[in-house]
């Protein structure tokens, strides 16, 4: 790197005279202008100092010495940059004076003076970023600058009553309260150090997270430092402090083109690329945009080999793929004036037939809608509609005994959950459990699933977890490169392709709370967001249904509370939960092309 670049670091003013620490990576030796990548980040633009060089400044090794300068910059009140740090700082709409600033603005004002004051630029500018900085991607590309001709946001946060901590407003315990540990306590100055990640005596989060209220642990170990844990205990609900953190509405003045790339096995951000994907396209219908989705954990287009995801196989280095075939290419064309790659609108990774997808549209337009429905005794079919009618199926849930997400030891959560075998989940009384005879052809699910209950409890509250798994057959071989850790199989095989959850007492809408009506058959209804996923001939489709998910979702207490972060261990109670037909999941079938 020092061969190839000098690097400098300064502080860039912004309109309302806050300054913010960039380092800044030109190339030494340049026959052409060159163009500039910028990423913002609230994780340190490190390491610090004019002599210290990262392995590599760009999104992938590949565009280092390819042509390219890179800025990358610790966004507002972040490391060394002034002013006040704000999560998900929300966008201003109207900006009547300097002081208006946000997310869109800090953009603006730094590429405009990097392309006045970085010697040799070509007069155009890229930004990236994976996860947070993912969102500042997306933020920097409303009202964008001239300059600002190619982004990427990756794995971007959109909406958190639907990303990283809340889905469906549900609280992600474990990656919430570890993640704010170490990211969300206070910067009292600036500084080059980062919060670390303590040890917390224990490496199973079940037992860990079961001991306590959620509040309770905030209280216990935060003692009011973390200011955003605060704020999450503090709006159970969809209000304005959520909305004001909601992306979305604001996308209508994007002129970038815009790659936005996103992971199926996200267990972060998987709403964010498929949603901010939607309302780019939605809202500019004259901008380049196109979406990717691989086969990926957060992140795992640039942190992997991609070729497989704990038990899931994928037969190629997708990740490899990615780099080489769609993210230099993108910029290179846009930013470096080089050939068109004449990417798709959007190029799909599909996780059963293990295959590269090009698609016109997203949804894709040759899909037809069909319904997987619930039947009695465990029943599955897959048919135009549901008929509605009586129970199918009952089950006693207890917060207190809760499902486990995995069956791995962790206290995190693991990236592998989202394609673990789900044969511990389905052999407990607990978790009802429909599947369809062996598929007498293929059968490839594309676009978005939305789950239809029709359920009963004699509880106040719930939660309803909706999982959609692929059973692969008996006999399955199992691979051999690289082959499976001990205890694994492929025959018989529960592999998880989507699962999201819906507390009830957000059915009637996220804004206000509503509890159960003991014995009284209502509809939840929700979305499990999207896939690409052929389930084979002689697999056999399943989904299962249970009201805990422990400790990724916090356990409801299935009583209803006013704020049900406040509740106690003492609060939990066991109820008997019913299915009744009409249950179903909305999905759409790819014809055959």
């Amino acid at each position: 790197m020092r061969a190839l670049y000098t690097k400098r670091e300064v502080l860039i003013p912004m309109r309302d005279g806050v300054r913010l620490h960039t380092a800044i990576y030109t190339p030494r030796e340049s026959r052409t202008p060159f163009p500039i990548l910028l990423r913002r980040t609230p994780y340190s633009c490190r390491p610090y100092g004019a002599e210290a060089f990262p392995e590599t400044p760009g999104p992938n090794d590949l565009f280092t010495g390819a042509g390219y300068a890179f800025a990358i910059q610790d966004v507002r009140g972040a490391y060394l940059s002034e002013g006040e740090f704000v999560d998900m700082r929300p966008h201003v709409p109207v900006k009547d004076s300097a002081a208006d600033v946000d997310e869109s603005t800090d953009a603006y004002d730094t590429i405009d003076w990097l392309v006045a004051n970085v010697a040799g630029n070509n007069g155009r500018v890229g930004m990236w970023g994976i996860s947070y900085p993912g969102f500042y991607a997306a933020a920097g590309m409303i009202d964008a600058h001239p300059a600002l001709k190619a982004v990427s946001p990756q794995a971007p946060i959109a909406d958190w009553w639907f990303d990283d901590f809340h889905h469906h407003g549900a609280l992600f315990l474990p990656h919430a309260f570890l993640f704010l540990d170490s990211f969300g306590r206070p910067r009292p100055r600036p500084t080059t150090e980062r919060g670390r990640r303590r040890d917390w005596g224990s490496a199973d989060g079940y037992s860990f997270f079961l001991r306590a209220g959620v509040a309770d642990l905030g209280r216990e170990h935060f003692g009011g430092e973390v200011r955003f844990w605060d704020e999450l205990m503090a709006h159970p609900e969809y209000d304005a402090f959520w909305q004001a953190r909601n992306l979305l509405p604001h996308l209508e003045r994007v002129a970038p083109a815009v790659l936005t790339v996103g992971g199926w096995y996200d267990a972060e951000d998987l709403y964010g690329p498929l949603k901010i994907y939607e309302h780019v396209e939605r809202g500019n219908p004259e901008v380049w945009n196109a979406l990717v989705m691989g086969p990926w954990a957060h992140g795992g287009w640039a942190r992997s080999d991609g070729d497989a995801l704990g038990q899931a196989r994928f037969g190629e280095q997708t990740a490899a793929f990615f780099r080489n075939e769609i993210e230099k290419p993108f910029f290179d064309h846009h930013l470096l004036g080089a050939i068109d790659p004449e990417l798709p609108e959007a190029y799909a990774f599909d996780t059963g037939a293990n295959a590269w997808e090009r698609f016109d549209a997203w949804p894709p337009r040759d899909s037809a809608p069909r319904v997987l429905a619930l039947g009695a005794d465990g029943a599955l079919s897959l048919a135009q509609a549901a008929p509605v009618g009586g129970e199918i199926a009952r089950f006693v849930s207890d917060p207190a005994k809760p499902v486990p997400h995995t069956s791995a030891i962790t206290l995190g959560m693991n990236r592998e959950y989202m394609t673990e075998d789900q044969r511990f989940a389905a052999r407990r009384p607990d978790v009802a459990v429909f599947t369809s005879p062996p598929l007498e052809q293929d059968v490839a699910l594309v676009g978005p699933l939305r789950a239809m209950l029709r359920v009963s409890t004699d509880a106040t509250d719930a939660d309803w977890i909706v999982k959609l798994v692929d059973v692969h057959p008996d006999a399955a071989p199992d691979p051999t490169d690289p082959p499976l850790v001990a205890g694994q199989r492929m025959g018989g095989y529960q592999r998880l392709v989507r699962g999201e959850v819906m507390p009830g007492r957000f059915r009637r809408g996220y804004e206000r709370a509503v509890p159960h009506e003991p014995g009284v058959v209502d509809e939840v209804a929700f979305e499990l967001w999207d896939v690409l996923h052929t389930f084979r001939r002689g697999h056999r489709i399943q989904v299962q249904v249970q009201s805990t998910w422990f400790p990724l979702v916090a356990a409801n207490p299935q009583v209803f509370l006013p704020n049900p972060w406040e509740s106690q261990p003492a609060d939990r109670r066991a109820a008997t939960h019913t299915i009744h037909a009409g249950s179903r999941l909305e999905i759409s079938v790819l014809e055959a092309r």
